[in-house]
């Protein structure tokens, strides 16, 4: 008789998080365990033990940028690869305990980066206010239920069907257009197929504190026609000037143009963690220049190959493909 195995997916919760909202757009997911955790540290600490097969995690905001702890992370979590990303609109409420009004409220539970995208409201009207910070956004509004250091909390809509809070005010954004990107992190090492609106995502690390060592970093991807939709600098932290780069390349690693930027890359940095190539979340095709298609790549290889008197086979293997193998065989 065969085992069922219990998969389960890790998420920042608890439920009602715009992060469990992410994970509810994965169709693998539905109808597996869901595990609600307390930071990203602890969701790929699930995802590298094997108690969940992949975790969901916020790593960019349209308004604030980046997200920092997740990006350190990746960086220094081994063997983890980005299989999917995903958008959540971002907008939040301000709630209280039952009773509580407006006028009450001195001092705010908020996720510092909810607290951030709500700057302006809060100004205007509550400009004396206080600020707890909270480790997610419905955890903001849980506390008020188990402590009075808070009378608000900044949440997420639809909070109040969750926990005994009320409403205070709604659309408290600064920007009602708000949007999170993020991204379902796992240990296979299987890349999704190429879609042609896909994205590539990298960690590098210049190889020294130099004049001009960005400009080289950078140009690894617009001699080949690579567009970077993210480019962040995060620092190493090992000493002063030493720094690492959150890059997201449009294009797939099976792309010619993105698997010659990707060798180039690597001759030029002691350290490239390749995060995986996956289908980007808004389905636009990534558009290039007709002098960056595959087929100009693979015949430059060709021509080259002919004047060395290489095998055929090696003139027309895809980069990707070869890159790929290579890498695995480096990991072995």
């Amino acid at each position: 008789m065969s085992e069922t195995r219990n998969v389960s997916y890790s998420f920042l919760g608890p439920t009602g998080t715009f992060t469990e909202a992410a994970l509810a757009q994965v169709t693998a997911a539905r109808g597996q365990t869901w595990r609600a955790v307390n930071n990203v540290g602890e969701a790929l600490a699930d995802v590298v033990s094997g108690r969940s097969v992949a975790a969901m995690i916020a790593i960019e905001n349209s308004v604030e940028g980046g997200v920092s702890a997740t990006q350190d992370a990746l960086a220094s979590v081994p063997d983890l690869r980005i299989i999917g990303e995903y958008l959540v609109p971002v907008n939040f409420v301000l709630v209280a305990r039952p009773g509580t009004t407006l006028d009450d409220v001195q001092v705010v539970n908020a996720h510092p980066v909810a607290y951030a995208q709500c700057h302006t409201w809060l100004e205007t009207n509550l400009p004396h206010h206080g600020h707890i910070p909270a480790s997610s956004n419905v955890a903001a509004a849980s506390a008020l239920l188990i402590s009075d250091q808070a009378d608000a909390a900044i949440a997420p809509p639809g909070i109040e069907k969750h926990h005994d809070v009320v409403v205070l005010a709604a659309g408290i954004g600064d920007n009602p257009n708000a949007v999170t990107r993020f991204v379902l992190v796992s240990r296979t090492t299987a890349l999704p197929p190429r879609t042609g609106a896909d994205k590539t995502s990298l960690i590098v690390e210049l190889p020294e504190d130099r004049s001009g060592a960005l400009l080289e970093m950078l140009e690894q991807f617009a001699t080949r026609g690579v567009n970077l939709s993210l480019i962040q600098s995060r620092p190493i932290g090992d000493a002063m000037g030493r720094y690492r780069f959150v890059i997201d390349a449009d294009g797939h690693i099976h792309d010619e143009r993105v698997a010659d930027a990707l060798l180039g890359l690597r001759r030029f940095s002691p350290q490239v963690i390749f995060l995986g190539s996956y289908p980007r979340a808004d389905k636009q095709p990534i558009e290039f220049t007709s002098r960056y298609d595959d087929d100009v790549f693979i015949g430059a290889r060709a021509w080259l190959s002919g004047l060395l008197g290489l095998p055929g086979r090696e003139a027309q293997e895809p980069a990707g493909s070869r890159t790929i193998r290579d890498a695995g065989s480096a990991r072995r």
